[in-house]
């Protein structure tokens, strides 16, 4: 085996971070070498004093390498009165390997008998520069021969001379150049074609990510006037209720001190009779003889009745009943306010609307549109049917809900499972995970085509969903006459689910969720 040539002095004076000749070169303790600027700027930018190579920490202080530096600098000036030394490079034939065909299109042919060491130096290595033209391939030559290489080694996977090598060649399979470079190009055309595939995968991701900034900010806005409005709506309530009570209670100290006020005037006036009373009995007492004697009987009379009325007592309830105004008012308050406020035990997801569904600001009813919604197509949007779900699934439990479906002339409601297909084409049956009711053109059916027969057209369904027990149930409310039962043994989390077509001419436009009527059974 031939022995391999060493690298060209170049390799030695070449810095590993900028590729050019040494300027001002450092050497670190693990015998790498760098420009010192180029080091320093590493080191800046990856916050570490670690070698670019090896990265083995450097604790030295740097200085130049003089006898590097004049190396360096002795061989860039010699390669700037001489190009022609760049080709100077040493190349070995290569080796058997399973490279890359663009690395087997280097040829190198066996260096011829020199009588010198110093002739190894002028082997010249045909590798090609990078080309832009593609036709290029097809030029490389043996520089022994100078001869166009024309034939392919499957064994070795790179091209060879037919002139100096083909001896080497024995039992192994030659094939035209051109035909091996056609054979590569049909391999790598699937490859191609699976990238621009993926390219456009990622090129739809990333408008869709596009798309979904600006509604973003669409649903912050929406959602913060919602909020804000509902908000405006407690504080209406909560202000006016505040009135209210602050009204009652100055009415209730205006009563009492009316009271007290008219107790005070009456206690003034007896008090006045008292004091005269009393006055005339003193001036009596200070009388003598027959003088006293004719006016105490008319003081005594005056005196008694005087005493006869009973003793005056405070008034009860004259205070502020305080407690009536601050016990448990918050509770009090929150109860009134619950009279006052809806609940429904259904909340729609806007995010798996379909494009052309609309929903209210309050997510509890959804209409067919005529036009279609500019709305990311995000993966938990429905984007073949018009469907949408309920926000909240389940996985346990018994839960219902009713749905105001009025003289609507098409509409699916029921549940389906969280996995359920959101993309393909798929009809809303129990075999694809969605559990329901469907009504059009004035029929019922259950998702399989069996049609149901109901006494009468309710306007109200009531879907009941026994997760534990395996049940849907649907009811005519009114009554709770049973519609039809789903039996289904369910291992996923279950989501309310609704599909509405075009209203028409129908009164009832949107399909509206409710809570559990009154006069119903309701769900444990």
């Amino acid at each position: 085996m031939a022995e391999e040539n060493p690298p060209p002095l170049k390799h030695y004076l070449t810095c590993n971070v900028c590729t050019e000749i040494f300027k001002d070169p450092v050497s670190l303790g693990c015998h790498h070498s760098f420009c010192s600027s180029c080091l320093q700027d590493f080191w800046a930018q990856a916050e570490n004093k670690n070698c670019p190579v090896c990265k083995r920490k450097s604790s030295k202080d740097l200085g130049v390498n003089f006898s590097m530096k004049e190396l360096a600098e002795s061989y860039a000036g010699r390669q700037r009165s001489d190009p022609s030394d760049e080709a100077q490079v040493v190349c070995p034939k290569p080796s058997k390997r399973s490279a890359s065909f663009d690395e087997a299109l280097v040829v190198c042919p066996k260096p011829s008998k020199r009588s010198a060491p110093s002739d190894e130096a002028q082997v010249v290595c045909t590798e090609p520069s990078q080309r832009s033209d593609p036709s290029d391939e097809a030029q490389v030559v043996c520089t022994e021969h100078l001869k166009d290489i024309k034939w392919f080694c499957k064994e070795e996977q790179r091209a060879v001379c037919h002139v100096c090598e083909f001896p080497h060649h024995q039992g192994h399979t030659l094939v035209p150049l051109e035909e091996q470079v056609q054979e590569l190009k049909q391999q790598l055309r699937p490859d191609l074609t699976a990238l621009q595939a993926r390219r456009s995968r990622h090129q739809e991701l990333e408008e869709t990510y596009e798309a979904m900034v600006p509604h973003l900010k669409k649903q912050r806005v929406k959602t913060e006037r919602r909020i804000r409005a509902e908000f405006e709506q407690l504080h209406r309530f909560l202000r006016e209720e505040e009135e209210a009570r602050v009204e009652a209670l100055g009415e209730e100290e205006e009563q009492k001190r009316k009271r007290i006020l008219l107790e005070r005037k009456t206690l003034q006036e007896q008090i006045r009779s008292l004091s005269e009373g009393l006055s005339a009995v003193e001036a009596d007492l200070q009388k003598d003889g027959l003088s006293f004697l004719s006016a105490s009987t008319r003081s005594r009379t005056s005196a008694r009745a005087l005493l006869s009325g009973s003793d005056p007592q405070l008034l009860p309830g004259a205070l502020l009943d305080e407690a009536k105004h601050l016990g448990n008012l918050a509770h009090r308050v929150w109860e009134e306010m619950g009279q006052r406020t809806t609940f429904s035990p259904v909340t729609l997801d806007p995010n798996t609307a379909a494009r052309w569904l609309s929903l209210s600001d309050d997510l509890t009813s959804v209409r067919r549109m005529d036009v279609t919604q500019k709305v990311p197509n995000n993966p938990e949007r429905f984007s073949q049917y018009a469907e949408v779900l309920g926000s909240e699934g389940f996985s346990s439990g018994e839960h219902c809900w009713e749905v105001e479906v009025g003289d609507h002339p098409l509409w699916i409601i029921g549940v389906a499972k969280e996995s359920v297909d959101r993309r393909g084409e798929r009809p809303a049956s129990p075999d694809n995970g969605i559990w329901c009711l469907f009504y059009t053109s004035g029929k019922y059916t259950q998702g399989t085509g069996q049609t149901l027969t109901l006494k009468r057209t309710p306007e109200r369904i009531r879907v009941q969903l026994d997760y534990d027990g395996g049940k849907v149930s649907f009811y005519d409310p009114e009554d709770m006459t049973l519609i039809y039962t789903h039996q289904h043994t369910f291992t996923d989390n279950i989501f309310p689910h609704f599909s509405v077509g075009a209203a028409g001419e129908a009164r009832t436009k949107a399909l509206r969720v409710c809570g559990v009527s009154s006069h119903t059974k309701s769900c444990k």
